[in-house]
This record gives structure tokens, C-alpha cells and sequence, in this order.
């Protein structure tokens, strides 16, 4: 089986070498070719274009910042789209808005090309690991015939329903990781304001059964001021943006969400976009 990989940034390299190092035939294509240098000195082929990265391959995974990106790199005038073969299968793992995956898939079907989307839940060291979730939108044959390479790079694959829907669970998952960090933030500065030692607000607030169990992956970043992005600040706020876009085209209400995109958004105001999305406590604690 021949595979093409486009978008090779924290997560996509991983995936890709987990790929590479289970013995597929590996393509890769990044806009920065430096990305990629690891992946060819191991046995990976360099596609010139993302339409290079197309053809020839069974299944291509695209790993990308926002729909923007995802579309002009399957569509573009070097898109992987025109270079697909028919009834090859485009595996979209990016976060982006449930609508913008139907219309991919819709688009791909017109060209005679499958598609599911399957974003994943899980950051650097996950993926590193080979320790993703996968959440797949499409069909439950695809599905089936891609599961063993999901989990090739992570520990679990998940068929959510038709397409869309991996993409529609992916920022709910989102848009809790951000409001649950953002809560334990503005309570644990709160208390530091109020006297309260961090390390002795954190120990309790963790302890108690009102915060998320995830928070205390997160702890040694907030509590070392180490943040060096696992998951960067400027794609949670993004991943917010797609859940209350996501919201307005439903007539549905996002206040929380709405606001909480708003303070990332500060924070990204304030330089701290390439820093991991913990940083947000290091936004609220910081004084003007």
C-alpha cells in the first residue's frame, strides 16, 4: 500500500514517522522542506507539490492548520486532488468546521476520489507515542479499511457516523479542553491573588472532583512556566472560532465559547500564539 502524508508541523511529522516506521510506502509533501528532513533521511520520498504527494498513492492524509490551508492544498492549481487516482482515499485529519468536511467530501465524491475526515484527539507526546484517538467522519467501509493505519499511530479509532462528524466531535472535545484550562487558570490566580500558595491551590483544586482529570496532564506546564507549545495558543483559539461558526450556522448559542475565544485572542495579542495553550494562565496572571 502507497500513502502520501501533506503537512508535516508537530503532530503530522509524528503521525507520518509512525507510518514510516511500521513499514508503509511513504510520500510526504510540506510547504517547508526542512520539516521533512528527518522522515528522508529514514526512508520517506519527497513529493515536490501537493499534487505530486497524489499520485500514485492508495490513501493520502492530510495533517493541516485550518480549512483555509486544507482546501488550497487539495484544490489549488498544484492541488492533490488533480493528482489523485480514482478511488483513492483522502484521510483529512485537521480540525476545521463540520460544514467545510461535507463540502470537502462532497467535492472529493465529484472527482471521483473517497474521503473521510478524522481529526484526532491528543497533542505532541501522544502522537509521538502513538497514543492518538482518532474520530472518523465517512463511510464504514473506508473506515474499516483504514483502521489498522489508525492505529498504527495511535490507540484507538472511533467511527462517529458520516462524514462531518469526526470533525463535529473534534471541537466539542476542543472546546472543553479550552474552557476547562481557562476556569482552572482564572480560579487557581484568583486564589494566588488571595494569598493562597500555587503549588497548594493547584494539589487541592486537583484533588477535588470539579476539575477536569485532564488538568493534571497540564500541571507541571503551569506550575514550571513551561511553555513550550505542545499544542499551540493560536490553534485552540482557532478550534474555538470553528465551534462558535459551527454554532452560528445551527442558530445555536456559544456565549461561554464566544467569550473564551476572545480572552485566547488576547493572549494571542500578546505574543503568546506559538506558546502552548496553557499559556492562558500566564495571560491571566500577568499584570498589564
Amino acid at each position: 500500500m502507497k500513502i502520501g502524508f501533506i503537512g508535516l508541523g508537530i503532530m503530522g511529522s509524528r503521525m507520518a514517522f509512525n507510518l514510516l516506521n511500521a513499514g508503509y510506502d511513504l510520500k510526504v509533501y510540506n510547504r517547508t522542506k526542512e520539516k521533512a528532513e528527518e522522515l528522508l533521511n529514514n526512508g520517506a520520498h519527497w513529493a515536490d507539490s501537493a499534487k505530486e504527494a497524489g499520485e500514485g498513492v492508495d490513501i493520502l492524509f492530510s495533517m493541516l492548520e485550518k480549512p483555509a490551508v486544507v482546501e488550497e492544498m487539495a484544490t489549488g492549481s498544484e492541488g492533490f486532488l488533480s493528482g489523485m487516482q480514482k478511488d483513492a482515499l483522502w484521510i483529512d485529519c485537521s480540525t476545521v468546521n463540520p460544514s467545510f468536511s461535507e463540502r470537502m467530501s462532497n467535492l472529493a465524491i465529484k472527482t471521483g476520489i473517497r474521503f473521510m475526515d478524522v481529526p484526532v484527539s491528543g497533542s505532541k507526546v501522544p502522537a509521538e507515542e502513538g497514543e492518538l484517538l482518532f474520530l472518523a467522519g465517512g463511510t464504514k467501509e473506508d473506515f474499516e479499511e483504514a483502521k489498522p493505519l489508525f492505529l498504527k499511530m495511535g490507540k484507538d479509532a472511533v467511527h462517529i457516523g458520516p462524514a462531518g462528524k469526526g470533525s463535529a466531535m473534534k471541537i466539542m472535545i476542543n472546546q472543553l479542553l479550552g474552557q476547562s484550562i481557562l476556569a482552572f487558570s482564572e480560579s487557581l490566580n484568583l486564589g494566588m491573588a488571595m494569598g493562597i500558595d500555587k503549588k497548594t491551590g493547584m494539589d487541592i483544586l486537583l484533588k477535588t472532583p470539579v476539575t477536569a482529570p485532564i488538568l493534571d496532564v497540564f500541571r507541571s506546564r503551569i506550575e514550571n512556566n513551561d511553555y513550550e507549545p505542545n499544542f499551540p495558543l493560536k490553534h485552540l483559539q482557532k478550534d474555538l472560532h470553528l465551534f462558535t461558526e459551527t454554532a452560528y450556522e445551527l442558530g445555536q448559542p456559544s456565549p461561554l465559547t464566544s467569550t473564551a475565544e476572545e480572552i485566547y485572542g488576547l493572549a494571542k495579542h500578546k505574543n503568546m500564539a506559538d506558546l502552548d495553550f496553557t499559556a492562558v494562565f500566564k495571560y491571566l496572571h500577568e499584570k498589564e
